[in-house]
């Protein structure tokens, strides 16, 4: 029987979303690699200017491959870090994610990575304490997907920090994509001419994406590269309820301040390195 011009044709198969693996802003921790000489100083430095503790220093094998490092968690209020000091070379590509996000289940966000569109440049290896693997979004962005055998239970931050990611214009697009994809995250603005001062240009302007999920907040800063120092360095924008006390603590505890406080659209910024060389950048509302 000729089929009927009118009758509908059968759907094309819709692919389902992935699963939902995010667990919670808290769990979303910044890596940093410092060197041994230098952790001490840098706990005390980051810990006197956002308040919060130290878990207590181990050494451990955090690679796939043999390397040893002291290891432990800085949790503040506003944010929170993993920090390495590597006691030999540091395995590529470690060094180079920026983030650890925790995962409900690392094979099913390893596989839902892979269908938004990441890439798994670290296969799946077991830690001391879970599971981990590296992915790379498209534009060359990698981070660090975690499971522990033990599930932490961390308090909620009193502001969320902002993952600062820097891409080029040909690649923005595709990163967005992929990351909501996967986070089932949201794009909350996405200003074309952002203000350059931003980035180190006050004579220009750049776009800038601000995306937040279960996974926490993002800023995508969308720019031709041509960045002064130090943008660029810093992987996370930390939340303060008043940015000149919280700069006088970190200037009294060792850290320096690279960018002075600036304002634009409402929020007042400044750059800070704490000593081993990690570069955040700080910000409050203009009104302080």
């Amino acid at each position: 029987m000729a089929l009927s011009l009118g009758a509908p044709l059968a759907p094309f198969a819709r692919e389902a979303a992935t699963p939902m693996v995010a667990v919670g802003s808290q769990y979303d921790t910044t890596h940093v690699y410092v060197a041994p000489a230098d952790v001490d100083r840098f706990v005390d430095s980051f810990l006197g200017t956002f308040g919060g503790q130290s878990t207590r220093q181990g050494i451990a094998t955090v690679t796939p491959t043999p390397s040893s490092t002291s290891t432990q968690l800085l949790q503040t209020p506003v944010g929170t870090v993993s920090l390495f000091g590597f006691r030999t070379p540091v395995p590529h590509p470690f060094g180079l994610e920026r983030t650890g996000y925790l995962v409900t289940d690392l094979d099913v966000a390893v596989k839902a990575a892979r269908a938004s569109g990441a890439d798994v440049i670290v296969d799946i290896f077991p830690d001391p304490i879970g599971r981990d693997a590296v992915i790379q979004w498209p534009g060359g962005v990698n981070m660090q997907l975690y499971w522990h055998t033990t599930p932490p239970n961390y308090a909620a931050f009193q502001t969320v920090p902002e993952n600062r990611v820097y891409v080029s214009a040909g690649r923005a697009d595709a990163f967005v994509k992929s990351f909501l994809a996967f986070s089932h995250g949201k794009t909350v603005s996405d200003t074309k001419q952002a203000p350059g001062v931003e980035i180190g240009r006050p004579e220009g302007s750049y776009r800038r994406i601000r995306v937040e999920s279960a996974f926490g907040k993002m800023t995508v800063l969308v720019t031709d590269g041509h960045l002064p120092y130090p943008y660029g360095h810093e992987l996370t924008g930390y939340e303060v309820a008043d940015l000149g006390d919280t700069l006088a603590k970190a200037k009294a505890h060792g850290a320096k301040v690279l960018v002075e406080p600036f304002t634009s659209e409402g929020r007042a910024s400044a750059m800070v390195e704490f000593p081993g060389g990690y570069v955040a950048e700080i910000h409050a509302s203009a009104a302080h």
